[in-house]
């Protein structure tokens, strides 16, 4: 079963979901937007027998600590710097990746930070390519190009209930998702303070753009087995960022699903029963 913890690590109360064996191979779920490790709650049950699975909140997510800004730096790279030091806090040397949206970034991080303890990856919906930028990032990286206050306020769209649900629901067949992962996401974006935070992180996405090469780099020096399952319906990371991969990994396992942005709300099954095929077949 799934249980709940928190550890302090600089600091900070980081709050993660735990299950399955520690004596298990490790497997760590990173999150994305607007979102938390909640977003895992369907996708544990599927692995817990195999795996040893560590689904953490990142600062200012979910039911970690939320710092204010002028005692917290909401960037990539400072949020990597407390996922490496959680992973240290809980003594994990090897594992593989779960990564998603904003957690790819962060994963690809510390995947190049400690490439010897990386035994696979498993990237859904979780971008490292251009080509995989669907149309909306023109208009992010013209903002990252001139930020203006008002540019800046523009974004606070992404906060809205209505912009939170979509996220869930574009590209899914109709009544397949259920509302209890927008709705606690809509209640967490909604507390005071966090729009800022936030929109810290969207301009901050530009370092993740940036960093495309080395990533991509990291995966042609080191060959991590790597799945890749996405929602092919993504207008956010649409297909071809996760076809992508194969240009760096040739034997990347490449899998598209008629779902969204968020497909473990309709194929939380059918993920993690490929991951426990993919993950067997490479010896995690």
């Amino acid at each position: 079963m799934t249980t709940y913890h928190a550890v302090e690590v600089e600091g900070l109360q980081v709050f993660y979901r735990k299950a399955g064996n520690p004596d298990k191979p490790v497997v760590i779920l990173l999150h994305g937007f607007p979102t938390a490790s909640h977003m895992f709650r369907d996708l544990m049950p599927v692995l817990e027998k195999d795996y040893y699975l560590i689904a953490p909140d990142y600062p200012g997510f979910g039911h970690s600590s939320s710092p204010d800004r002028d005692h917290f730096q909401y960037t990539f790279d400072h949020i990597t710097d407390i996922m490496e030091a959680f992973i240290n806090e809980l003594r994990l040397t090897k594992y593989a990746l779960y990564v998603f949206d904003y957690g790819a970034p962060i994963g690809f991080r510390l995947a190049m930070r400690r490439p010897e303890n990386v035994t696979a990856i498993i990237s859904q919906n979780g971008n490292i390519y251009r080509e995989g930028l669907g149309g909306k990032w023109a208009a992010r990286e013209e903002y990252w190009r001139n930020p203006t206050p008002e540019k800046r306020d523009s974004y606070r769209i992404a906060f809205a209930p209505d912009t939170i649900r979509n996220q869930y629901v574009d590209g899914t067949k109709v009544n397949q998702v259920s509302p209890d992962g927008y709705t606690l996401d809509i209640a967490y974006m909604s507390r005071p303070g966090n729009d800022e935070k936030q929109l810290d992180l969207i301009f901050d996405y530009q370092t993740n753009v940036k960093l495309y090469p080395d990533f991509q780099k990291y995966l042609q020096e080191h060959q991590p087995p790597l799945l890749a399952v996405w929602g092919q319906n993504d207008i956010s990371f649409i297909p071809e960022g996760a076809k992508a991969f194969k240009k760096d990994l040739p034997e990347a396992s490449i899998h598209l699903f008629d779902s969204g942005h968020f497909a473990l709300e309709t194929h939380a099954k059918e993920i993690g029963e490929l991951m426990l095929s993919f993950l067997k077949k490479v010896g995690v």
